[in-house]
């Protein structure tokens, strides 16, 4: 499908279809009132926004670490990372980060090839032979997500011996996470992935720890390839497990797709999501999880530079969805992670990101959003060196609203909002000589109450009011909207209880 984009005119926004699966904008709700506890809602749901003026809504700001590589190819077992497929958590039990990643543990093209060979301009990647691959899932720890080690698991064997990091071999594309809804000690680590095999399917496992896994279980019915990074998570307001995976159209163009599950064993029939508006931007993957009352997508766009099979590179995008199952892309084209560039674009000589990222779901800290991604420093399907690299992001900054022209103020209304207008807190970017306003209006637009204005960058702010809003709270409670005035300012989101 060709890429459409229509503008809304009245309000100032534009929203990009990028599939058949996207909508011009959501339903949006006459009540913006989700739970009885401090409730934060990100502006990019536009089913909470009336009205937009002078303001679009534009991706944050990604800040890629100065630690970055923070691992790379050391051990025998891992003569190619090729996507890597991290599958990054912060326990909170354990106090520690774990990072479960899938190297080809064997690559004939690799091993058997001279390393002053592995080069493009001698034989291409792909056609190397022999072409002997296994893929293994292995495990990293961390104190401080930064300096990694790969502890000796004693768990399978590689080449006589068992002092290695590997947990499993044979499994490829693994989603796994500790599920901590679970009630059963035995699966509180949950797993699903792909056999090693062209005909292999789906199958999932369980673990207690972690480390040592329970015998896959088959599950044919989800009828999908899953040779991606599968992602796995529980989705707690539809009461189920959700698994995205993805499906290979014709000619190979692979297309985003979910499946669902109340146990984790049986699964529902895998139905398209997402895909790309042409061959040469196909959707390759998407690490899903929930956020701000939506979901958001780090969606793997692999590029194709030109029609052939080996200069192809691949960065990450955001979408969101209200439910899991319809997307809606945010500056669809433009890289929340971008590869990095190089001066000079010759093979061994470019960033460790410079072809591909791949994401692990983020790690929610006070202070930051952590994502950490897989990257190679060369073409997709070609010769290259992958690392485990990490991304960062202000609290709540996925996307905002600033200005179009500076001319005039950014507006931004929403639909009425219940809860305790007092206990209001928003997070911002403000510009020296900036400033974010707050109003309260009702239904007609009449203005109720106003803010002292926010001239610094705040995250979970409390508003202070001029006005008595507490009394404004019992009589408009669920009728409410808040406007936004934004000058050299960017609004993430808000939040009241």
């Amino acid at each position: 499908m060709k890429n459409v984009s229509r503008k809304l005119i009245g309000i100032g926004v534009v929203v990009s279809l990028g599939s058949t699966f996207s909508l011009a904008i959501p339903p949006r709700q006459t009540v913006v009132h989700r739970e009885a506890k401090p409730t934060k809602y990100l502006v990019l749901d536009s089913r909470i926004i009336d009205n937009v003026q002078n303001a679009k809504l534009t991706l944050g700001e990604t800040k890629k670490h100065p630690a970055n590589p923070l691992f790379g190819e050391d051990k025998l077992w891992e003569p190619r990372f090729d996507n890597l497929y991290a599958n990054v958590i912060y326990d909170e039990e354990d106090k520690l980060y774990k990072c479960w990643y899938s190297p080809f543990i064997v690559d004939e093209r690799t091993t058997l090839t001279p390393e002053e060979e592995r080069h493009p301009f001698y034989t291409p990647y792909l056609k190397k032979k022999p072409m002997g691959r296994e893929t293994g899932i292995c495990y990293a720890t961390s104190k401080d997500g930064l300096k990694w080690d790969k502890p000796e698991l004693g768990l399978i064997e590689f080449e006589g011996n068992k002092n290695n990091n590997i947990l499993n071999r044979g499994y490829h594309g693994a989603a796994i996470f500790k599920d901590t809804h679970e009630s059963d000690p035995a699966k509180r680590y949950k797993m699903i992935f792909k056999g090693d095999g062209a005909d292999d399917g789906m199958a999932v496992s369980f673990s207690s720890d972690g480390l040592r896994w329970s015998e896959p279980i088959e599950c044919p019915e989800i009828d999908a390839g899953g040779d991606t990074h599968n992602v796995a998570l529980w989705a707690p307001d539809l009461g189920k497990y959700v698994v995205i995976t993805r499906i290979n159209g014709s000619n190979n163009v692979r297309k985003v797709a979910r499946t669902e599950s109340k146990d984790f064993v049986k699964w529902t029939k895998a139905k398209v999501i997402l895909e790309g508006p042409d061959p040469l931007k196909q959707t390759h993957d998407m690490v899903v999880f929930p956020t701000g009352g939506v979901y958001l997508g780090l969606l793997g766009v692999m590029e194709f530079i030109d029609k052939s099979n080996y200069n192809i590179k691949q960065h990450i995008e955001l979408a969101w969805s209200p439910d899991t199952k319809t997307w809606y892309r945010i500056e669809e084209g433009k890289p929340l992670i971008a590869n990095s560039s190089a001066e000079k674009e010759h093979y061994g000589y470019t960033p460790y990101d410079f072809g591909t990222a791949f994401a692990s779901a983020p790690i929610f800290l006070e202070d930051e959003v952590r994502i950490y991604y897989g990257s190679s420093d060369w073409y997709f399907m070609d010769w290259r060196k992958g690392y485990l690299a990490l991304a960062t992001l202000r609290p709540d900054g996925w996307a905002g609203y600033e200005q179009v022209s500076t001319d005039a103020p950014a507006v931004i209304t929403t639909m009425a909002v219940a809860g305790d207008l007092a206990s209001l807190s928003i997070t911002a970017d403000v510009q020296n000589g900036g400033s974010v306003i707050v109003t309260v209006v009702d239904e007609y637009g009449e203005e109720l109450a106003h803010s002292e204005p926010i001239v610094n960058t705040v995250t979970g702010a409390r508003i202070k009011w001029k006005d008595d809003v507490r009394s404004l709270t019992s009589v408009y409670d669920g009728k409410a909207r808040l406007k936004f005035t934004l000058i050299n300012a960017k609004l993430y989101s808000f939040e009241t209880k």
